[in-house]
């Protein structure tokens, strides 16, 4: 098979309603080795977390689970693949750290042998990378920690917790009910976020009353005209370093005042 009919025989697969067949029809003619040969690797390797199945049946398992889309069903395919080659015993059990940021060179390497988009490429490769940085929500994250989930994901934000979503194969239905609770929550929590953070950038960095401290002023339009010319260089400049506001206000008042 050339690249072009590999690609175009994985996108049939990978496009149908539900790809489990296919896939598995893939990997049972050997078909999948001659332009994935990472995932025979997979079906060799037991998965720690869903032990009914081998990691193999997992990735399809999770690919199943979402919407036929090119991008989210590559990412999903290769989530795990690089798990094989980071396979550790050194910390009282299986591991495969870093597995993420391995899958990421791995898928790189096999979908630009296929000739896919550039750009497709580049979100599947970076949804792989990003595929484990849920892990550990339910511990406890931060505003801060929340940010950058979504800071880091970017434009592939909603794509990422559709991964998230259909990673979870687990027959206990508590715990998959208990994770998507935890995606939800954390999808309201980036939502509340965003628009805390539109409100503060729409605020000065001084408020009236440390305007007033500084130049001596009462309560009048004189401060609200400060406070417009303070917005109106974070609107343009972002946010200052005190030292340079300070020097910015008092040039400002000293024109006004001249």
């Amino acid at each position: 098979m050339s690249p072009e009919e590999q690609r175009e025989r994985l996108n049939t697969v990978l496009l149908a309603d539900d790809p489990t067949a296919g896939l598995w029809e893939l990997y049972d003619s050997g078909d999948a080795d001659r332009f994935i040969p990472e995932l025979g690797a997979l079906k060799l390797e037991q998965d720690p977390i869903h032990r009914h199945k081998d990691v193999l049946a997992h990735s399809i398992a999770v690919t199943a689970k979402t919407r036929p889309d090119l991008t989210l069903r590559l990412a999903a395919l290769f989530h795990d693949i690089g798990k094989p080659a980071t396979r550790s015993y050194e910390h009282g059990g299986v591991t495969f750290r870093h597995h993420e940021a391995v899958g990421a060179k791995i898928a790189r390497t096999r979908l630009r042998e296929m000739g896919y988009d550039k750009q497709l490429v580049k979100d599947v490769v970076e949804l792989v990378r990003l595929s484990g940085r849920f892990k550990g929500y339910g511990d406890g994250w931060s505003d801060s920690a929340v940010r950058r989930y979504a800071r880091g994901a970017g434009h592939l934000l909603g794509y990422l917790n559709e991964l998230v979503r259909a990673d979870c194969t687990t027959r206990n239905k508590s715990k998959e009910a208990r994770l998507h609770a935890q995606i939800d929550e954390m999808e309201g929590r980036i939502v509340a976020l965003a628009q805390a953070d539109l409100v503060a950038a729409e605020r000065p960095q001084m408020d009236g009353a440390a305007i007033m401290d500084h130049l001596g002023l009462e309560p009048g339009r004189e401060v609200g005209q400060a406070l417009k010319y303070l917005l109106e260089i974070k609107r343009n400049e972002g946010e200052l370093p005190h030292e340079d506001l300070i020097k910015r206000l008092d040039e400002w008042w000293a024109q006004k005042s001249a």
